[in-house]
């Protein structure tokens, strides 16, 4: 198992971020999608990121729907992570993705997690991870093992609304400016007070979800 101290922290992040213009961070992985001519185009691409992950001995969470391929890099041996051998192996897939005349749309990359507002959620934990089959991951966080489900996360207070339940929708910060406008002209109510961390999303009907962005998440500052 890798040391903790392979973790990149946000600063080391952004600044790799900056030489990788087809990822963004996201709740500790790299995440993007690309978009390739044709569906044998996308299965190709998924063979040579396959070929690079054997090579490498590190291994992303893929997806293909027809002609675009979903990518996330995550080094699980430290607890879900960032480390340079995302950043690299990052760098290698784009590499290859342009090499397939592939076009990088990280913007279509969105994450959704169930929110639980609660006094104590030591008590309740086990109940969702138990009902889902899930693991315990990062802070606290329940997580699907296989990266298929959404995730589940505590919000901990003394005294819960009575909305307990939300949806967590993550977006990156670079695209959430149109969705925000979007949201507020279906009629929405907005409380952008943690922005651009997360904007409470509230519907006619009294129902909430949160918008939110890769901004104050990261291992150095509690996410």
């Amino acid at each position: 198992m890798a040391a903790r101290d392979d973790i990149l922290t946000r600063p080391q992040i952004d600044a790799a971020l900056a030489d990788l213009p087809d990822w963004r961070y996201r709740l500790g992985g790299l995440v993007t999608v690309f978009k390739t001519p044709t569906a044998a185009g996308a299965l190709a691409l998924i063979a040579d990121v396959g070929r690079l992950a054997e090579e490498s001995d590190h291994h992303p969470d893929l997806d293909w729907r027809y002609n675009r391929v979903f990518i996330r890099f995550s080094s699980h041996d430290v607890g879900g992570e960032v480390t340079a051998r995302d950043t690299g192996a990052a760098a290698s897939v784009s590499q290859a993705a342009a090499a397939a005349g592939a076009e990088a749309q990280p913007g279509l990359y969105r994450s959704v997690d169930i929110g639980i507002e609660t006094a104590d959620a030591g008590e309740i934990s086990e109940v969702w991870r138990v009902a889902l089959g899930y693991r315990k991951g990062r802070f606290g966080h329940l997580v699907d093992p296989y990266g298929r489900g959404p995730g589940v996360s505590f919000r901990q207070g003394p005294t819960p609304d009575g909305n307990r339940l939300y949806v967590d929708i993550h977006r990156s910060k670079a695209e959430s400016g149109p969705v925000l406008e979007k949201v507020a002209a279906t009629g929405a109510s907005t409380n952008s007070d943690h922005a651009p961390h997360r904007v409470v999303v509230t519907d006619v009907q009294g129902n909430q979800l949160c918008l939110c962005t890769e901004e104050g998440h990261g291992p150095d500052l509690g996410e």
